[in-house]
């Protein structure tokens, strides 16, 4: 979507947001799973290169304004793989809590109607809107339509035996803790790699 005029985002509102350490000083729910996902993810030299040559463009991305709420699935696992690529490549991320800041929410609505997160916003040094990536990447949203859905719509089932729930259930964490994610990450840093690529000259 385009983003409106008048942004809400000042460099100065910038400014307000946590840093990642502060971010896992704050929350209470999911912490242990944050840092399991921040410390298996690992990024391909080739990205952060290329990420870091952008970087030190005229117009290149100096900044990484971040939303997401702790309980949420995808920024449980996206927003760690933000934190080491900002970590690695010298960009400046700021997080806020999107509850807490729906105006700016607003200005980044998936498909101009979700509240979806995590989102990552970029600025220039000149704090030039860049791009912004919203929730999971093309490949995560396909497997979690064509390998997901498919067993959370087994669990649903009325007459569901104890033992199947069981057996489904053991299924659904062995996705959810399993290597996909890995895929996942980097697919995430693959598309935030081209959307820079893409609107830094």
């Amino acid at each position: 979507m385009t983003v409106q005029q008048e942004s809400v985002v000042t460099p100065e509102r910038l400014a307000q947001g946590i840093t990642w350490q502060e971010w896992m000083d704050k929350i209470e729910r999911n912490k242990e799973k944050f840092q399991e996902n921040y410390d298996q993810t690992t990024l391909n030299a080739d990205d952060v290169a290329k990420i870091k040559e952008l970087k030190e463009k005229a117009n290149g991305p100096v900044s990484c304004l971040a939303l997401g709420e702790p309980w949420c699935t995808d920024v449980v696992r996206g927003l760690p793989v933000m934190a080491r690529l900002a970590e690695e490549t010298g960009i400046d991320l700021k997080i806020f809590f999107r509850d807490e800041n729906l105006d700016i929410m607003n200005e980044f609505l998936y498909k101009g109607e979700y509240q979806s997160i995590p989102v990552f916003v970029f600025y220039s040094k000149d704090h030039e809107y860049l791009g912004h990536w919203i929730e999971r990447s093309k490949k995560a949203r396909e497997e979690i339509k064509t390998l997901l859905n498919p067993l959370t719509a087994k669990l649903r089932e009325p007459d569901l035996s104890d033992e199947d729930r069981a057996k489904y259930m053991a299924e659904y964490a062995d996705f959810q803790n399993g290597p996909i994610w890995d895929s996942w990450r980097q697919s995430e840093v693959t598309e935030i790699r081209e959307l820079l690529e893409a609107n830094v000259k």
